[in-house]
């Protein structure tokens, strides 16, 4: 019997690295009773970060830990996405101040109360994956994401998949995470516009998006439900005229009909039907 806990804990181990975190219900399908975490969590075996979620003693969590265990241990349908994954790929433009961090997640579904309650310095902000895609694309990517005890296939850069997401390796370990590539991170950023983010801000992040790929932009435009979104994005792309704009194919790409106030007090561009701030100069 003392030989079966041995292999009982000595499995544990194996199907849970150092930093990720899994909760008792995970515990639960591979065969670990309450009683039983309990009584690791007493040995030291397990430590209780949050209740209802275990880890294992020593390595630090730190954010990128949890997305990754959503993603590869509990398979929700989660990925980071905007601002939070621009940054990720060096395409962000401002410097943080202070210890919090704030994380964009893109879901299909509600993130658990423990996502939030886990750190005070990580705010995780949630955004719905399916307002802007229809497609459940971080659903199925997620679905095919390997297990992480599996060997790592495909170091030594991102893997892009399907819906203009990228499969991000992180860490010393090259953890795999689900992240948006940055032609759908700055679809997502848009569409933050103007209530949580600034059209400077986005005008400041194109100025480094010299290097996206034409067809996979194509892809996304043609597949994106937001006019506004799409729009946005075109108006942007014609001020800083980046090489890949002129293998776009914008008579594709649905652009709704009607204006659409987008800067309040601002003027209207003539060519894509918004609102813009008064002091950007679309040339």
């Amino acid at each position: 019997m003392s030989m079966q806990r041995g292999q009982k804990l000595n499995s544990l181990q194996h199907l849970l690295p150092e930093g990720m975190v899994v909760t008792a219900a995970w515990l639960k399908e591979k065969g670990y009773s309450s009683a039983l975490c309990s009584k690791y969590v007493s040995n030291g075996w397990l430590i209780q970060p949050a209740r209802g979620l275990y880890k294992r003693p020593g390595a630090e969590t730190k954010w990128q830990h949890l997305v990754i265990s959503m993603q590869s241990l509990m398979r929700q349908p989660v990925a980071v996405g905007g601002l939070s994954a621009l940054e990720l790929q060096r395409f962000g433009h401002y410097v943080h101040l202070g210890s919090e961090q704030r994380i964009f997640l893109y879901t299909e579904t509600r993130l658990a109360k423990w996502v939030h309650a886990f750190n005070p310095l990580i705010q995780f902000e949630q955004r719905n994956a399916n307002r802007l895609f229809k497609e459940p694309f971080v659903k199925r990517a997620v679905g095919n994401l390997p297990e992480l005890t599996a060997p790592v296939s495909d170091a030594g850069g991102p893997t892009h998949i399907a819906g203009g997401l990228t499969r991000y390796r992180w860490g010393d370990r090259e953890w795999p995470m689900l992240i948006s590539s940055p032609e759908r991170a700055i679809l997502e950023f848009l569409d933050e516009i103007p209530g949580r983010q600034t059209f400077q801000h986005a005008a400041d992040i194109f100025t480094g998006l010299a290097n996206l790929r034409p067809r996979r932009l194509q892809g996304l435009l043609e597949q994106c439900d937001s006019v506004k979104v799409k729009r946005l994005f075109l108006w942007f792309a014609d001020q800083h005229q980046h090489a890949w704009l002129k293998h776009l194919d914008v008579s594709a790409i649905d652009l709704g009909s009607g204006k659409r106030v987008i800067a309040t007090s601002g003027r209207l561009d003539p060519r894509y039907q918004i609102t813009v701030p008064e002091a950007m100069d679309a040339n």
